[in-house]
C-alpha cells in the first residue's frame, strides 16, 4: 500500500503559500525532480507546517516512466466557452504548496523550499492563502460542501493501489478574482440561485438552476474531488485560491468544461469571479518521492 502526501488532507491550518516554479536553463527533468523530492521526504510535518510538492505531469512521467495515471497533461490550452469565457492557462513545472497555523513558520518554510531549489528554477507565481470564517469562501457561502468525509476521501481522490501512480493524485491550481461590488450588491436570495444552495447552511436548493455552481460542479455528475481552497488578496483584489485534486484529470476537466458552459448552460458564479491562472500538477505518493529522492 502506498501512502499519500499527509498535507493532502491535512485540514485546519490558518495560513497558506501557493509557490509555482519554472525550471530554468540550468536544470534538467532529472534534476528539478530529485531535488523537490528530496526537500519533500525531508521535512517534518510534526513541527505543524505542512508541505505538498506536485509536479507538471509531463516533467515527472518523464522521470518516473509508468508513474502516471493515464490522461494526465498540462494545462497548456486556454477553456473557451461559446460566448467567449475563457479560462486561461498558466501552467508551470513545479507546485509546493506550504500550509502552517502561523504565517511566520510559513515564511521560513517556503523561504527555505525557494532557497534549497536555489537556480534550477525560478518562482512563476506567489500566491497566499487564508481560511474566511473558518469554512466560507468570499462570497460568503460555505466552501467544499461535496467533499468526501476524511475517512471517504482517500479511496475516492488518491489514485487506487495497483494503478499507474497510486497513492499519488491529480491537482488542479486556480486563482479565481472576484467582483465584490456585484456580488455584494445581489440580495442574498439572488446570492442562492446563483450558487445554488442557502447560504447560512449550504442546504442544496430544491429548484436549483441549471446555471448555478452546485449543478454546474456536482460531484455525482462529474466525479469526485476533495477541495481544498482558501481566500487570498487585499481590498484592491482579492477571491479564491481553487484547490482541488482528484484521482483521475477527468472530473477536474469535465467540471471546467461545464462551468464554461461547453456541454450545457455556463455557470452563474463566473459572472462574478475570473479566472486568472490554471495549472495541473501530479501530486506523487510519498513512497513515490522516496524513490525519486533516492534516486537522485
Amino acid at each position: 500500500m502506498t501512502h499519500a502526501q499527509v498535507g493532502l488532507f491535512a485540514v485546519g491550518t490558518a495560513a497558506h503559500a501557493y509557490l509555482e516554479f519554472d525550471r530554468t536553463s540550468l536544470a534538467d527533468a532529472d534534476r528539478v525532480v530529485s531535488a523537490a523530492a528530496a526537500i519533500a521526504t525531508a521535512h517534518d510535518s510534526t513541527t505543524g507546517v505542512n508541505l505538498v510538492i506536485g509536479f507538471r505531469p509531463e516533467l515527472w512521467s518523464a522521470t518516473r516512466p509508468g508513474a502516471l495515471p493515464a490522461g494526465t497533461t498540462s494545462f497548456t490550452e486556454p477553456i473557451v466557452g461559446p460566448d467567449g469565457f475563457s479560462m486561461p492557462a498558466t501552467q508551470h513545472d513545479l507546485v509546493a504548496w506550504v500550509a502552517a497555523a502561523e504565517r511566520d513558520r510559513l515564511f521560513d518554510v517556503a523561504a527555505g523550499i525557494a532557497d534549497k531549489l536555489g537556480t534550477i528554477v525560478a518562482l512563476a507565481d506567489e500566491t497566499h492563502g487564508w481560511p474566511y470564517q473558518h469554512h466560507r469562501d468570499l462570497t460568503g457561502f460555505i466552501d467544499g460542501t461535496e467533499n468526501p468525509t476524511a475517512a471517504e476521501a482517500p479511496g475516492l481522490v488518491l489514485v487506487a493501489d495497483q494503478m499507474p501512480g497510486s497513492g499519488g493524485a491529480v491537482l488542479l491550481v486556480q486563482r479565481w478574482e472576484h467582483n465584490y461590488a456585484a456580488w455584494t450588491a445581489l440580495p442574498d436570495a439572488e446570492q442562492e440561485r446563483v450558487i445554488g444552495r442557502t447560504k447560512p447552511d449550504s442546504v442544496e436548493l430544491n429548484d436549483r438552476p441549471s446555471t448555478s455552481h452546485a449543478a454546474r460542479t456536482d460531484q455525482d455528475e462529474y466525479g469526485k474531488i476533495f477541495r481544498r481552497n482558501t481566500a487570498y488578496g487585499t481590498l484592491s483584489h482579492h477571491g479564491t485560491m481553487f484547490v482541488g485534486f482528484s484521482a483521475s484529470q477527468r472530473p477536474l476537466q469535465a467540471m471546467l468544461r461545464s462551468m464554461a458552459g461547453l456541454d450545457g448552460d455556463r455557470d452563474a458564479l463566473t459572472r462574478y469571479a475570473t479566472p486568472l491562472t490554471g495549472s495541473y500538477y501530479f501530486v506523487p505518493s510519498y513512497d513515490d518521492l522516496v524513490a525519486a529522492a533516492d534516486q537522485a
